[in-house]
């Protein structure tokens, strides 16, 4: 007669155990061997992996350890405890004081769970990274994106304020040699705060708050209802003989008042913020401090600078991330830019924070893929494990397919944008990317304009999509709030936080409208950015990539081809309502192009299984998305793609397109 089991006796499920994303070789002695690069396949995300070895030079070896060490700081014990603090212990708004006194000191309270995350990411250098002038020989926003990506899932969406800070030092960057401009003190204060933006310094470093969204306009900011107004001569005067001109790090304090309510502000506990508000002139830019200095005996006390949290919102995920609706009174801030010219400034946030929200919410199906595959090698279904079920592998492969082009998607953007900041000399010419990546800047910024949203948008759903399908794969452990050992298996955690991406800096609908912008601006490209941007780039891949990919080449020719007659000789308003299918097609066109160039580097038989069925799933014609295999012979592919079994032995450094 059978034993029956009870909760200490019987069948016990094996603990999955995750493997680090980036390996750069099997054995860390390794690490101290100059000029090996070859580690895509000992890294268990090869997808990452060979997004960089595709867009770092072989000869450096620095970057990849940097990504090497951070991807197994992200799996210690002691740092994902934080993780799931701030998971159990959310936010706390504490309104008043105990006998009703408004609390403008310290209403907010966040858990240690969620600080402590901040500044390992911070420490680590991610930003810093990103602004270091003495890495000229490598892509600076490769290894900082990377190193975000592998960082993004442990860090508990401390990754929204890494992103908005990043986003505020560019921006201040472009305007670090700016003089006062009857704004007395301006400059030393947009040196000082651009200084601790890219800091690593835990005593000194910032992160940045960015408030646009407001309740009549949402995306739209031209409904913005919050004014600023230029404070007189007097007024000035009277509020520094009063002490009330210094922000809680004793710089001064900007001349514009700025009243308002802002709906929705994520990261509200940062140091400072950038936000849109009205002007005599039109709507404008500000940079505002969070706090300034209380006048009271403590000279190093400091209250909000006319802030006034209302209520943190209540969200279905990213319960870690303090966002709050903020009314503004008597705010003392700085203009930055032309005034009315707001909207123009902060487009250069914008653009990169649509490729954090990429990058993040792909990162977070990282997670789910890694967590998959880790669980599919223990896991045990009909006396064998879940890793030799073909039905799973199939699955599972399917959606490796998916997960990589997003990878190489989301990275081509930061590519981009890295060639415009360091030049395509210094960056992209000694990498596998260089004949990827147009050399010419124009072409080069012009194709960034196009796909940034199209890459934000389009992956930023895949994401969703896959993570949920990851959850599938544990079964029912899947469904569940798994915050035991670590938060590893909490794939309910990770599905909730990437469910903002497709929403949060501007809905698919609005990254549709932005391409369509972009399409129909006759300033671009001679208004036709897609036949002489994109469909020129296209061509140049296909020609290179046609005698691996004959077949394929064709069905990407065709898609162009349709995408090209589908917008040729619309209006705007047509145009806008196809505006999903032409992300769509882009999507697909310039993931099919990427990937080919990626597996024409070294022929990898994974690489160019992936890329065939990425296409063949994409081709119009539904009789051209099968490849003829033998099921079997397929089914040893599905696992090979699933869980990374295969080694090419090719130096890739050697298969240079």
């Amino acid at each position: 007669m059978a034993k029956p089991s009870s909760s200490t006796e019987g069948f016990f499920q094996d603990l999955p155990t995750l493997l680090p994303q980036v390996t750069l070789q099997e054995h860390p002695s390794a690490l101290n061997k100059p000029g090996t690069t070859n580690f895509k396949n000992t890294s268990d995300d090869v997808a990452l992996a060979r997004t960089l070895a595709l867009h770092l030079p072989s000869s450096e070896t620095k970057p990849i350890r940097t990504i090497h060490q951070l991807s197994r700081r992200a799996l210690d014990p002691e740092v994902l405890a934080h993780a799931t603090d701030a998971e159990i212990n959310h936010p706390v708004l504490r309104s008043h004081t105990t006998f009703g006194q408004e609390n403008r000191v310290d209403p907010l309270w966040t858990a240690n769970g969620w600080k402590a995350p901040k500044l390992i990411g911070q420490q680590e250098g991610i930003i810093t990274t990103a602004y270091d002038t003495n890495i000229t020989t490598w892509n600076r926003r490769i290894q900082s994106f990377a190193m975000n990506f592998v960082w993004s899932s442990t860090g508990t969406m401390t990754g929204c304020p890494m992103a908005m800070t990043d986003g505020a030092a560019k921006l201040l960057l472009s305007h670090r040699d700016d003089e006062d401009e009857g704004q007395v003190g301006r400059a030393r204060v947009l040196k000082e705060s651009y200084a601790r933006l890219i800091s690593s310094d835990a005593s000194k470093v910032w992160t940045s708050g960015q408030w646009m969204t407001e309740r009549a306009g949402g995306s739209d900011v031209s409904g913005t209802e919050t004014v600023a107004r230029h404070l007189t001569d007097e007024e000035l005067a009277t509020a520094a003989s009063q002490g009330r001109d210094l922000d809680a790090h004793g710089l001064p304090l900007g001349p514009w008042t700025i009243d308002g309510f802002k709906w929705f502000s994520s990261a509200t506990d940062s140091e400072m913020s950038m936000l849109l508000a009205q002007t005599p002139k039109g709507l404008s830019l500000f940079y505002a401090p969070m706090r300034r200095n209380l006048v009271q005996t403590d000279t190093n006390a400091s209250e909000l600078n006319g802030i006034r949290i209302q209520r943190l919102k209540n969200k279905v995920g990213t319960k870690a991330l303090p966002t709050a609706e903020l009314e503004l009174k008597g705010m003392r801030a700085w203009l930055v830019g032309q005034e009315g010219k707001g909207v123009k400034e902060i487009s250069t946030i914008l653009n990169l924070t649509r490729l954090y929200t990429a990058s993040g919410a792909v990162a977070g199906w990282s997670r789910g893929m890694q967590v998959c595959r880790a669980y599919s090698k223990v896991r045990k279904v009909r006396g064998g494990l879940l890793q030799d079920n073909k039905l799973h592998l199939r699955w599972m492969a399917a959606e490796t397919v998916k997960y990589h082009a997003a990878v190489h998607f989301s990275f081509f953007g930061v590519a981009l944008l890295g060639a415009s900041e360091q030049g395509w000399e210094d960056v992209v010419k000694n990498t596998n990317a260089s004949n990827l990546i147009p050399k010419d800047p124009t072409q080069s910024a012009n194709l960034a304009r196009l796909l940034t949203p199209v890459i934000k948008s389009q992956t930023s759903l895949a994401s969703v999509l896959g993570v949920r399908e990851c959850m599938e794969c544990l079964g029912g452990v899947g469904y569940c709030e798994n915050n035991e050992d670590g938060g590893l298996l909490n794939l309910g955690k990770v599905f909730r936080d990437i469910l903002v991406s497709p929403i949060w800096e501007g809905t698919i609908s609005v990254m549709a409208e932005d391409v369509v912008r972009v399409i129909s601006d006759k300033r671009v490209a001679g208004g036709d950015i897609l036949e002489f941007v994109f469909a020129t780039w296209v061509h140049g891949i296909l020609d290179l990539c046609k005698s691996q990919f004959s077949a394929e080449s064709g069905l990407v020719r065709k898609r162009l081809e349709v995408l090209i007659s589908l917008t040729r000789g619309c209006g705007k308003e047509e145009l806008l309502f196809r505006g999903r299918d032409i992300l769509g097609h882009l999507e697909a066109i310039a993931c099919a192009c990427i990937l080919m160039f990626d597996a024409c580097t070294d022929g990898d038989e994974v690489a160019v299984e992936i890329t065939r069925r990425w296409i063949r799933s994409k081709a119009l014609d539904k009789s051209e998305q099968q490849i003829q295999w033998n099921w079997e012979e397929e089914a040893a592919m599905d696992k090979k793609i699933f869980l990374a079994q295969h080694d090419s032995g090719v130096n890739r450094a050697a298969a240079k397109l």
